[in-house]
């Protein structure tokens, strides 16, 4: 017969239900005594039924999460976050991606709800589509929108001002002398690209200018290519995200286009990548550790009440000007 719970609170000279809350992690126990009991259990290679653990606490200390595209740097990062915020929580991430497509996102989210996850983090792929399946998961677990959100779902959203981030991007490519503008975005189906969109339309003005696509470093190679094949550059390219930029930089240099000196270029998140450009990008950055605890944070409020209101946080992200502009 394997060591059991009993063996472990015997070793550490506690309570069985001591032992227990100890190990599951939960609150209640002191500091001394959580130790002893963690001692114990790597003295004897207790380990403890996770599934039986699971079906007399009604929760599985476990969260699921559903990215459009990990292949993203920005969501990889972002999967890094929460994941960081909710191991020092000892609960453990379940991590799904639904590749853009609304389809492939309700069966993950499915997925998710019959493994019993204790609540679910989306980013939602598209702004309408997403909400079928977005309040089937609000009606059995607790919810939470991040980065992205459906259009008039009232759960609770974590994410950045988006068009105050264009706004910043704008601002900044007309005070270095800037007059004519281009937007190489993605096309409207997720509310970042909408909000991004709206922010520069408002912001530049006669905004009109406007090349859509999607967040690829392709469609931002493309984009160059309309933008060269007009004959004469804008002063400032506007990027839906860094990704697109990347692609947009390496089309310019390819065709001897000098960056900032005869256009200036920028994006938006701050991927890891975009500081190792060449040139550097300037680029709006999201504060990702903060969406990340913000969100763990509203995430607890409501598995300790169900009934607490939903809330929509935007965080004012900031501006990190380099060697593009």
């Amino acid at each position: 017969m394997g060591v059991t719970i009993h063996d472990v609170a015997a070793r550490a000279g506690v309570s069985v239900a001591t032992a227990s809350r100890a190990m599951s992690g939960q609150r209640g126990v002191r500091a001394e005594n959580r130790d002893k009991v963690l001692a114990a259990a790597r003295e004897l290679d207790y380990e403890p039924n996770v599934v039986a653990a699971s079906l007399r606490s009604r929760t599985t200390h476990t969260i699921g999460m559903v990215v459009p595209r990990i292949a993203n740097p920005f969501f990889a990062t972002l999967v890094e976050s929460i994941e960081k915020q909710l191991h020092d929580g000892q609960r453990s991430l379940l991590l799904a991606n639904s590749h853009y497509e609304p389809e492939v996102e309700q069966r993950q989210v499915r997925a998710l709800l019959d493994r019993r996850v204790d609540a679910l983090i989306l980013i939602p792929c598209h702004r309408e589509r997403s909400g079928e399946v977005l309040a089937t998961a609000a009606a059995r677990i607790p919810v939470i929108q991040l980065d992205l959100r459906v259009d008039g779902f009232a759960s609770s959203w974590v994410g950045v001002d988006n068009e105050a981030g264009v706004w910043q991007v704008v601002r900044h490519l007309t005070e270095r002398g800037a007059k004519r503008l281009v937007f190489v975005g993605a096309q409207p189906t997720d509310s970042a690209a909408q909000a991004r969109l709206d922010g520069y339309r408002r912001a530049a003005g006669d905004g009109d200018d406007v090349l859509l696509g999607d967040f690829s470093k392709e469609w931002g190679q493309r984009a160059a290519k309309l933008l060269l094949q007009r004959g004469e550059l804008p002063d400032g390219i506007v990027c839906g995200n860094d990704t697109i930029a990347l692609g947009v930089l390496g089309e310019l240099a390819s065709n001897d286009v000098r960056v900032p000196q005869d256009v200036l270029v920028a994006g938006f998140d701050d991927i890891p990548y975009a500081e190792l450009s060449r040139p550097a990008l300037t680029t709006v950055r999201q504060p990702q550790e903060q969406i990340a605890a913000e969100a763990v944070r509203i995430l607890d409020a409501r598995l300790a009440d169900d009934a607490a209101t939903p809330r929509s946080t935007a965080i004012t992200p900031e501006l990190i000007v380099r060697s593009s502009t």
